[in-house]
């Protein structure tokens, strides 16, 4: 039975995200053509297809139309310095704290803010008010419970990140998790190429995670973990993990229902996941593969 991650409320989605990146100087006969191709898009994608999947057929097509690719570089320099300057106030939260493992977790689930393909307006003052509030984001205890319970037996794990500037605060967890684990090998995967403002293998030798743990590219341009088209290295080290810390919506959606042993953190930033699990936009999640 084939595995569906595509639901009708992301087709919605997708079409009015894609209808408003027309350019406003595009004729209707222009935009008329341009929809058309996008629907067909949506129209023929396989049920197993996550959103992060076909938007990369998409976004060709704006390329291929426009002539125009937004450029995130200067926006992902940006915020990773920004994180970057709360990085030492945070750590020193989190290692004080009666759990820094958890706490980690709690930062973790804010950075995941920082998203530029979800539909929520990022703004510097929303941010620094959540990282003010890291106590809001609530942990499921039995999935902490299991999570911790497998990184004691583990010997490797393999953490997927998300986005620029939320990659400080994934290292400030890593950390943590190495100082309680020592022996546990950690390999961190980044994207393979520019996607959106998705960390690779630049933004994690700025933030320092490169410093920390050995870190390689997944080989794709999908804001996902696309399994059928990640790099044989990225495969062979996902196939060896014990366990597996997924960031993000973006890795939930290509992932969800692959079976394997994997600790999904997010934000719920849009409709579906806010319903999906019964919980307010902007509620941090931590939730293993098994229960999804």
């Amino acid at each position: 039975m084939e595995i569906k991650r595509l639901h009708p409320e992301c087709i919605s989605c997708m079409t009015k995200i894609h209808l408003d990146k027309c350019p406003k100087e595009m004729s209707e006969d222009k935009k008329v053509e341009y929809m058309q191709k996008v629907l067909k898009v949506l129209a023929e994608a396989p049920e197993r297809f996550g959103a992060p999947v076909i938007v990369r057929t998409i976004n060709a097509i704006q390329d291929e139309m426009f002539g125009i690719k937004q450029n995130y570089a200067e926006i992902k320099k940006y915020y990773n310095q920004l994180m970057m300057g709360h990085e030492e106030q945070v750590n020193k939260k989190v290692t004080q704290s009666k759990d820094p493992i958890k706490t980690g977790i709690q930062y973790a689930m804010i950075g995941n803010y920082i998203d530029f393909g979800a539909r929520i307006n990022v703004n510097e003052e929303q941010l620094t008010e959540l990282l003010n509030d890291s106590d809001r984001f609530a942990i499921d205890e039995k999935q902490y419970s299991e999570l911790t319970a497998d990184l004691e037996k583990a010997q490797k794990l393999v953490y997927l990140t998300d986005n620029c500037g939320e990659v400080v605060m994934d290292k400030i967890l890593i950390r943590e998790i190495q100082k309680k684990y020592p022996d546990l090998e950690i390999t961190i995967l980044v994207r393979g190429e520019e996607v959106i403002n998705d960390a690779t293998m630049e933004d994690a030798a700025q933030v320092g995670l490169t410093d920390i743990a050995k870190v390689i590219p997944n080989g794709t341009d999908i804001a996902g973990t696309w399994l059928e088209e990640l790099s044989e290295e990225a495969n062979a080290v996902l196939e060896s993990a014990d366990v597996i810390i997924s960031k993000g919506q973006g890795n939930f959606e290509t992932l969800r229902k692959c079976g394997m042993n994997i600790y999904y953190i997010f934000l719920c930033k849009c409709d579906l996941f806010a319903n999906t699990f019964r919980v307010p936009k902007l509620t941090g999640m931590l939730i293993n593969e098994k229960y999804c």
